[in-house]
């Protein structure tokens, strides 16, 4: 009798796809028409800076996050330097923030003359931790900046109970949380300030650079509104320094047109998440050897900007990944007491050991909404075969 044998196919004879880390295309396709539609409604009126569509992206996007007031700038990041210069943060005064965010959280600190001051992260969610504010507050402190990261808001309530027993003020970078809930608010709506980012790649992305900032009172919406064009009330008198941090209409009219599809596209990333968790428990991928999946903390309305993971050899998953057309990314490989240009702060390795472990554990996997069942499987099969064949091509 002969018996056959069975050999496991390698992992180079397994079925997979492309996945590309994000598909703006695949975004674009369905809704071509209201987007031409938009710009050329722009290019028609030539009024390219400011202007009534801009204020119609204002009026829409603070109704959608829950704010009275928004004001459209150039940048997330712009958005973040204008909130500090409204509050006149400046020389000798101290921001405490996190160090595992985008450069720009820290960078608007810098860039106003103010010192950043670190606060480690939550290892589950990678937001601020709240318990570690109180330790860095000085004389000098004069507002805080939660990072609603990668898609799900930082712990507000015991936050905003420091800033208010210290007078405070919070800027909320929900550059990565637009629609983002915590305990039934919308990011944005729990600070002074709400800072957003509308970058292409984000869930609510124009077609370059574009910002928001939003805010509860008239007050503050005007000198908003005064600071992005240099100060000047009324034209051409400037009775403060402000910048050229105006909102382009072309910008503000591709949000116009893409805002009535935000909730869905959310929802249509929520169900990717949930995939990936059954995907990846189903595999048997889910433990310290293997990987660990993002955290949803209670409360939350989770958007996943991002669907972040732990990885055991993370560098070398990675490497196996892009080899198979599997498109993957870290968010951030230095956190930023580490960064050269902050060597000035005197910080040194081990400081933040929870914002260091994300930099060296953490990759982010292909997320975005029109995400197959066929490419998050073969994601998944491509974990699966690194760990099983121990990385072998």
């Amino acid at each position: 009798m002969i018996m056959a044998t069975v050999v496991a196919p390698s992992s180079s004879q397994v079925r997979s796809v492309p996945v590309p880390l994000l598909d703006l295309k695949a975004q674009f396709a369905p809704i071509r028409d209201d987007i031409i539609s938009a710009v050329t409604a722009v290019l028609e009126s030539q009024q390219f800076i400011l202007g009534p569509v801009v204020a119609e992206c204002e009026t829409r996007i603070a109704e959608y996050c829950g704010c009275r007031y928004g004001v459209g700038v150039s940048s997330g990041t712009d958005a973040l330097l204008l909130a500090l210069m409204a509050e006149r943060i400046g020389p000798g005064d101290e921001v405490i923030t996190t160090p595992y965010t985008f450069f720009a959280t820290a960078g608007s600190i810098a860039r106003v003359g103010a010192k950043p001051v670190f606060v480690d992260i939550l290892p589950d969610t990678f937001n601020i931790d709240p318990s570690q504010i109180e330790a860095k507050i000085t004389a000098a402190t004069k507002a805080i900046i939660p990072v609603h990261l990668y898609g799900q808001c930082a712990d507000m309530d015991a936050i905003n109970e420091i800033a208010c027993r210290h007078s405070l003020v919070v800027i909320e970078d929900a550059a990565q949380a637009i629609g983002a809930e915590y305990r039934g608010r919308r990011a944005g709506s729990m600070g002074k300030y709400g800072c957003f980012s509308f970058f292409p790649s984000k869930n609510l992305g124009c077609a370059g650079d574009g910002g928001m900032v939003t805010c509860g009172d008239a007050e503050t919406a005007e000198l908003l509104q005064v600071l992005r064009v240099h100060g000047s009330k009324p034209k051409y008198y400037h009775s403060l320094i402000g910048g050229n941090f105006r909102f382009d209409a072309i910008q503000a009219a591709v949000i116009n047109a893409k805002l009535p599809h935000l909730d869905r596209w959310s929802q249509m990333r929520q169900a990717n998440a949930a995939r990936y968790r059954r995907l990846f428990a189903e595999a048997g991928l889910i433990g310290e050897d293997r990987i660990r999946l993002p955290v949803e903390a209670p409360d939350r309305r989770h958007i996943y900007n991002q669907f972040v993971i732990r990885a055991a050899r993370r560098d070398e998953l990675i490497a196996y990944l892009r080899k198979r057309n599997i498109g993957v990314e870290i968010y951030y490989p230095v956190p930023l007491h580490l960064q050269e240009c902050f060597a000035y702060l005197g910080h040194r390795p081990g400081e933040f050991p929870a914002s260091e472990a994300a930099a060296r554990e953490t990759l982010a996997l292909p997320i975005y909404p029109e995400l197959s069942d066929v490419q998050a499987e073969s994601v998944v099969e491509a974990v699966r075969c690194f760990y099983e064949s121990n990385g072998a091509v």
